[in-house]
């Protein structure tokens, strides 16, 4: 099934049912179709039809989700930009999935015109705006009806420096929005807060798409706030939320000296709290579940490859097997952890984590070569390494692919690694994770000089704030007369990461 043609099944449903909120804003579903509709007559005006690529790079607006149903409806493809990113870093998503058109924030137009000058950009509001555009424009009506066709390209780091974007059918989606309400017990009544970046896909996918399909209610908050963000799961009557496990702990830090606790917020219409996207321990988890209540906890588990779709760790599970990821693969999907031999690990082994699902990605984009090596057979080979426990669930203990996850953020190191070579003073440098209870990894670079001057961490920070989104950022240098490396010339990491759990952080984490 197309996309659009299940936002217009739950419309047949319900068409008074509310479908989405944002502040003041809220549609019913016959509503939401019927801007949808206009939201493909404003694209094709544009010039916009079947197979185009339309980057959107905004804020959580209800005008991505109208530009994303509304490419879908055109048989376009929906392209979401991280809205941290630095015009270089627009430049190489632009270019490489081709866009068509653009659609920005209002305050994020300077950085994507400055980095993407050579398609047009609308602003999501304002004079000439999509929403403005919209509203006049005539309804294109559902056409293009090939469940097989691209949706989204996502992007994500991988084994190279340069971000790969993961092809996602339309059938795939579908089938995601499926299992989802499947293996989180979903309802019709549902009303989901979307508070994590949009663009994310978690928050599009897990969040919005499932919702969108039992025929419940999408909330979106432009941006996540702690005390906000709780202010606004009363309000609303939300029952479920996702965010990553920094989005569960910040809380404690913000409400520290108010006079308030977690505890004092209203929780009562809560059916589930969803997390993922990082590391997280049993410690964090036990917080986790202890303080958020009522409801039940779900551990998720999976990767933008997969849809995400993957394992996940049941309420009754958090109990007794806190930080695991669960002993299965979710309900639709299969999960084999194997040696490097390809044979099924035993218990206090360790080993590879693979999915079989119909939601993994057709590829990556124009790139054949990454794409045969994700897959053995049509199992995705995740990359990260996990430890089964003797009762048969498993824990991830490490990653293949040198991706550091910041509060639910991939950062992948070689291409920090690229930007502090720039540095004038810098002869070598490895960047890699360290535990952070709080964000799951903050990146710490080691660093070599050529004139044997300090290089202090803020002059690092101040040197990248042009060059990379803020998370991508190292929080903490560690200078070294040489970097360890093997006869053939490669850097140890293993040896500095064990280096970064073991000693303290010298400078304040962030995110």
């Amino acid at each position: 099934m197309k996309l659009t043609a299940m936002l217009r099944a739950s419309a047949d449903r319900a068409p008074g049912a509310e479908a989405l909120v944002a502040g003041a804003r809220r549609w019913t579903y016959a509503q939401l179709v019927a801007d949808v509709d206009r939201a493909a007559g404003a694209l094709a005006q544009l010039g916009i039809g079947q197979g185009d690529r339309v980057a959107v790079m905004t804020f959580n607006e209800p005008e991505f989700i109208l530009a994303a149903f509304g490419a879908w409806e055109l048989g376009a493809v929906l392209v979401p930009v991280n809205h941290k990113m630095k015009p270089p870093e627009v430049a190489y998503t632009v270019g490489h999935c081709g866009a068509a058109l653009g659609i920005a924030s209002p305050e994020l137009l300077p950085t994507v015109r400055a980095g993407a000058p050579e398609i047009e950009w609308l602003g999501t509001s304002g004079a000439e705006g999509f929403a403005e555009r919209l509203a006049v424009a005539p309804p294109f009506g559902e056409a293009h009806a090939d469940d097989a066709a691209p949706a989204e390209i996502l992007y994500t780091s991988g084994t190279t420096s340069a971000p790969k974007g993961c092809v996602l059918s339309h059938r795939a989606l579908t089938q995601l929005a499926v299992l989802l309400s499947l293996n989180l017990d979903a309802r019709r009544d549902e009303r989901m807060l979307v508070a994590m970046p949009i663009w994310h896909s978690a928050p599009i996918n897990v969040c919005v798409l499932p919702t969108l399909f039992m025929g419940g209610t999408v909330v979106l908050q432009r941006e996540y706030h702690p005390v906000e963000t709780f202010e606004l799961i009363a309000a609303e009557r939300i029952t479920t939320f996702f965010g990553p496990t920094v989005a569960f702990l910040a809380p404690f830090r913000a409400l520290a000296g108010s006079g308030r606790e977690v505890a004092d917020f209203d929780f009562s219409t809560m059916r589930r709290w969803l997390f993922g996207g990082a590391p997280i321990d049993a410690a964090a988890v036990e917080r986790i579940v202890q303080t958020y209540r009522p409801g039940g906890h779900y551990q998720l588990f999976g990767m933008t490859e997969t849809g995400p779709s993957g394992a996940v760790l049941l309420p009754h599970e958090q109990q007794v097997k806190p930080g695991s990821i669960g002993a299965a693969a979710m309900l639709g999907a299969r999960m084999r952890v194997v040696d490097a031999d390809g044979h099924d690990i035993r218990p206090g082994q360790t080993g590879e984590v693979w999915f079989l699902t119909d939601t993994v990605m057709d590829g990556y984009l124009d790139n054949p070569e990454a794409t045969a090596a994700a897959f053995e057979g049509p199992w995705y080979r995740t990359g990260d390494i996990a430890r089964m426990d003797d009762d048969g669930f498993y824990y991830i203990v490490d990653r293949l692919k040198d991706v550091i996850i910041v509060g639910g953020e991939n950062v992948f190191s070689l291409e920090v690694e690229e930007a502090i070579a720039t540095h004038p003073r810098v002869a070598d440098v490895a960047v890699v994770g360290r535990p952070d209870p709080e964000w799951g990894q903050q990146l710490v670079a080691h660093i070599t000089t050529s004139e044997g001057a300090d290089l202090t961490v803020d002059e690092l920070q101040d040197y990248l704030a042009p060059r990379l989104a803020r998370y991508k950022i190292p929080r903490q240098v560690v200078m070294s007369a040489e970097l360890p490396r093997n006869p053939s010339g490669k850097l140890l990491k293993h040896q500095l990461r064990a280096e970064a759990a073991s000693e303290p952080a010298d400078s304040a984490s962030g995110g």
